[in-house]
């Protein structure tokens, strides 16, 4: 077999995913993370289709994700006294399955250490190829030779930007910010979802298993900010500031801000690129076609992950034959999931008083039965489009 070395960027979704299949076909691969540990927490992400659950069911591991699911019901419109306004079903937003991105990075992780070298605190720096592999410098450790490099590594992807050029030329922004923490669920919801909205802003709050935490979501519209992003203090108050006189319990999620911990912040974007892979290096996931949210991500990195190491095992290792193959798999399907991810911001954060009550008015006509089967069709299209081969192992 070729090219048995790998090196994959980001120990997040689509890394691990990686590593499992990867592995399973006889590679041996090295996982570089630049947090310290195992990122905890997260917000809940779902999977929807039988694309995503066939590729869970071939990891063997969609039991343990229903195991640890969520299980949330309806997502609840309220106005700013807290009355409903509207509901929308559980299906529509969770899917068949939802759990937190920190569980679910967990179980493929567990699932891999044993197999693969995990290295935490840690990041690419340069990478320079040659005809016989490529050689990687790190910030921390000593430099290494690989047969191939992966970057799995996310939205802001370090190795895209090694390897393909500035962010800036494939990070397009749709006009929408959104930030979250964890609180107190002073609310006491059980498994359920409460949606306030004023003209360009938008507050999720919500919790599930643990009923003493709630998770707290802020929608924005804006401008392109200029930030650091790196420095969570002045994150924090470009949120604090955007939601200064938001109504309902805005003011008491937002007393949370300064003390969060898991805090995070960012603006909804999509990354487009003409290609994802050159030379002896790929991108899978997020880093090569990803969404900040609604672009059924953790799906679409289960299913990457899936295709890309089954085209590798194919074609016995040769990337030179399986690159072309992975990209031409998977474009189409990347493409129609970033589609459904650019409505996500003005669904969440309507402009106007008059488009938040046409919103509501969709959200009870998902709520009726007779529409509630087509709609949910309607979300699963997307996660279904594409027919997954059956790859060997």
């Amino acid at each position: 077999m070729h090219n048995k070395n790998i090196l994959i960027s980001g120990a997040g979704i689509a890394g691990p995913a990686l590593a499992y299949w990867l592995n399973r076909y006889g590679f041996t691969t090295t996982v570089v993370e630049r947090a310290r540990a195992l990122r905890e927490g997260g917000q809940a992400v779902d999977f929807r289709g039988e694309a995503h659950l066939t590729v869970l069911r071939r990891m063997g591991i969609l039991e343990e994700v229903h195991a640890m699911r969520t299980a949330m019901g309806d997502q609840v419109v309220v106005n700013a006294e807290g009355r409903k306004v509207a509901s929308l079903p559980s299906g529509f937003m969770s899917g068949d399955v939802e759990i937190h991105r920190g569980d679910l990075s967990r179980i493929i992780h567990d699932r891999t250490k044993d197999g693969t070298e995990y290295v935490f605190g840690d990041w690419i720096t340069s990478i320079t190829e040659s005809a016989d592999g490529v050689h990687v410098t790190f910030a921390h450790g000593e430099p290494r030779d690989f047969d191939l490099v992966l970057g799995a590594d996310g939205l802001h992807s370090g190795v895209r930007a090694l390897v393909f050029g500035d962010e800036s030329r494939f990070l397009h922004e749709l006009g929408y910010y959104v930030a979250g923490i964890s609180v107190p669920n002073h609310l006491d919801l059980d498994r359920t979802g409460l949606i306030y909205n004023e003209p360009n802003r938008g507050v999720l709050l919500a919790s599930d298993r643990d009923r003493s935490v709630a998770s707290a979501a802020f929608f924005f519209a804006s401008p392109r900010l200029s930030y650091d992003r790196h420095d969570v203090d002045q994150q924090k108050k470009l949120v604090s500031d955007a939601f200064a006189h938001v109504g309902w319990e805005t003011r008491r999620l937002l007393s949370h801000l300064p003390d969060a911990t898991d805090f995070y912040f960012d603006s909804i974007a999509q990354i487009r690129m003409d290609r994802f892979t050159k030379g002896r290096v790929a991108l899978v996931g997020d880093a090569g076609y990803g969404a900040t949210l609604g672009g059924l991500g953790t799906g679409l990195a289960i299913v990457s992950a899936h295709v890309f190491a089954g085209e590798l095992a194919l074609a016995n290792g040769d990337h030179r034959v399986a690159f072309p193959r992975y990209v031409e798999a998977i474009t189409d399907y990347a493409r129609g999931c970033q589609k459904v991810a650019g409505n996500a911001g003005p669904f969440l954060a309507p402009a106007t008083r008059a488009k938040i009550w046409q919103r509501n008015q969709t959200y009870r006509m998902l709520s009726s039965r007779p529409l509630a089967g087509f709609f949910n069709k309607l979300s699963t299209k997307a996660a279904n489009g594409i027919t997954l081969r059956n790859y060997p192992g």
